[in-house]
C-alpha cells in the first residue's frame, strides 16, 4: 500500500491506490483532490503572508486514478484580499476547479472576551470505529476507509442521521511533504454526507456532493478535524449536507456541501 495520496512526478501529482472514492473503484474520493488543491493554493506565490478563508471545491467530474495536472493562478491579485484560482487536469479534461479567498494576515490584538470559543465535543480518544453497511461492496483500499481514521463520539457510519466525527488522516497528502492544516481540513470536510447520511445506500439512494466550501476562521492544531454533521435531503433531488468544524481547542469554521440526490436499485 502506498505511504501517500500521491507522488508528485514533474509537473505531475500521480495518485495512490489511497484516492479510491466508495462510488467506483476508478474515481477518486473528493478528499483526496480537495487536500491536494488546499495546498496548491495555499502556498501560491508567497502564500505564507496569506490566510485562506474560504475554499470552494467544484468537483466537475468523477476524478480518475491516472497522473494528474495542477495549474494555479490569481484571479484577483491583491495586498489584503486575494482570490486564487487552481484546476486539476486529467490530460486535457479539467476534473475540479477551485477558488480559494486568501486575507493577509496581521498581529491585532483583540479583546479576551471577544475571543470566547465554545468547547469542542469530547475529542477523539472517547471515539469509536464504525464500519458503513455497504462496506462490504467496497472491500478495497480507498480513501474513507484506509487513508484516514475515524472516530465518532455521536452516531456512526451505520446509521442515519446527524454524526459528530473526528477524523485523522493516516498519511501524507503527497510524498515526502509535511501535512498542512488547511489540507487536513479538506480531506476532513468532504466527509460531512458521508457520516450524517439518512437516505440509505442499500435502498439505492445516493447522495453525491458536486461540490464543498470550506470557511475556517483558524487553522487546526493536531491531527484531528472534527465535523459535526447533519444532512437535509429534498424531495426534488437536491440535499444539503452541513458541518460544524472543530479541533480539541474549539471551533474552526464551517463546511457546506450541495448534494445531488438519485436512486436506483438496491445494494
Amino acid at each position: 500500500m502506498s505511504e501517500a495520496l500521491f507522488v508528485s512526478d514533474g509537473e505531475l501529482f500521480v495518485p495512490s491506490e489511497l484516492t479510491r472514492g466508495p462510488w467506483a473503484p476508478d474515481a477518486q474520493h473528493g478528499g483526496a483532490p480537495a487536500a491536494l488543491l488546499a495546498r496548491c493554493v495555499e502556498g501560491f506565490d508567497g502564500g505564507a503572508a496569506m490566510f485562506v478563508a474560504r475554499l470552494t471545491i467544484e468537483l466537475l467530474r468523477p476524478v480518475p486514478l491516472t497522473p494528474l495536472r495542477v495549474t494555479t493562478a490569481f484571479a484577483r491579485p491583491g495586498k489584503k484580499v486575494q482570490l486564487v484560482a487552481a484546476s486539476l487536469h486529467a490530460g486535457d479534461v479539467e476534473v475540479v476547479r477551485a477558488l480559494a479567498l486568501r486575507i493577509r494576515r496581521a498581529e491585532l490584538p483583540v479583546p479576551a472576551e471577544a475571543l470566547h470559543r465554545p468547547a469542542p465535543p469530547v475529542g477523539p480518544d472517547h471515539g469509536s470505529v464504525s464500519t458503513a453497511p455497504w462496506h462490504r461492496e467496497r472491500a478495497y483500499v480507498a480513501f474513507h476507509s484506509h487513508a484516514v481514521e475515524h472516530r465518532f463520539v455521536r452516531g456512526s457510519f451505520a446509521e442515519p442521521g446527524p454524526a459528530t466525527d473526528w477524523i485523522r488522516l493516516r498519511v501524507p497528502v503527497v510524498a515526502g511533504e509535511a501535512v498542512a492544516p488547511l489540507s487536513r481540513v479538506a480531506a476532513a470536510a468532504d466527509f460531512g454526507n458521508g457520516v450524517s447520511w439518512v437516505l440509505t445506500r442499500t435502498a439505492g439512494y445516493v447522495f453525491i456532493n458536486p461540490d464543498l466550501t470550506i470557511y475556517v476562521h483558524r487553522l487546526p492544531e493536531g491531527e484531528w478535524v472534527c465535523l459535526e454533521a447533519t444532512t437535509r435531503p429534498e424531495s426534488h433531488g437536491v440535499g444539503l449536507a452541513e458541518s460544524n468544524l472543530w479541533d480539541e481547542r474549539g471551533p474552526i469554521g464551517r463546511s457546506l456541501q450541495s448534494l445531488l440526490l438519485d436512486r436506483g436499485s438496491p445494494a
